[in-house]
Parts: C-alpha cells; sequence; structure tokens
C-alpha cells in the first residue's frame, strides 16, 4: 500500500529518474511522490552540461530555482542567466526553452502539471 508520507534525500531519490523527484511518472509504489498536479527535479548539471534541442509544444507552466552555480536559459520569449543564489524564473505553457550550465550548478524545477508524453 502507497504511504501518504515520505523522507528522502534528493541526491540518491533523484538517480533513478534523470532527477525528478515528484511526478506521475514514478510509480504506485512511490506513494506520495507519484503525482499528476506537480513534478519536481533536483537538478545537478556540470559545467558545459546542456540541452541544445529546443523543448517544444510545452503544455506546462515551469519554476526553475538557482540552488548554486551559473544556468543560462533560452526561451522563445528571451534570455537569462541566474547567477545569484535563490534567483528564479517562471514560463507558461507555449513557450520553448533550451539551456545550459555555465558553471556547477544545482537547480531545482518544478513544472505543473505532470502530464504524460511531455
Amino acid at each position: 500500500m502507497a504511504q501518504d508520507w515520505y523522507v528522502g534525500n534528493a541526491h540518491s531519490d533523484a538517480q533513478d529518474h534523470r532527477g525528478w523527484l515528484i511526478g506521475h511518472f514514478l510509480g504506485d509504489s512511490d506513494g506520495i511522490r507519484s503525482s499528476h498536479a506537480v513534478e519536481v527535479k533536483w537538478g545537478v548539471h556540470p559545467a558545459g552540461d546542456s540541452r541544445d534541442a529546443w523543448v517544444t509544444d510545452e503544455q506546462r507552466t515551469t519554476l526553475l530555482l538557482l540552488v548554486s552555480g551559473r544556468f543560462h536559459v533560452d526561451l522563445s520569449v528571451g534570455s537569462f542567466t541566474l547567477e545569484n543564489e535563490g534567483d528564479y524564473a517562471m514560463w507558461g505553457p507555449g513557450i520553448d526553452h533550451c539551456w545550459q550550465a555555465e558553471k556547477d550548478t544545482v537547480v531545482i524545477t518544478v513544472r505543473w502539471p505532470s502530464v504524460s508524453g511531455q
């Protein structure tokens, strides 16, 4: 039976799902972390790591929060660099994006809703 509580570690829990800690893609055995409402990612990116291909046709709202490092994001509506601990950006459905870690970086990404096939 799935539990309605959980205590874990983002570094270790994120390894099995490409950094994602919460979302629809976790099975029922992951209990409260399996959610169709929201997705949360602990993103650890070495300097130079990038997503060169644009993410397109996005149907979710995204919050990107810098924990440490320097992270550059290109949106179809503009570009920005998160460089101070706590810097964040949000964008909505229909805005394409790609990114690059300019230094060793940790970011938290929150997307909602958690949609299959995205």
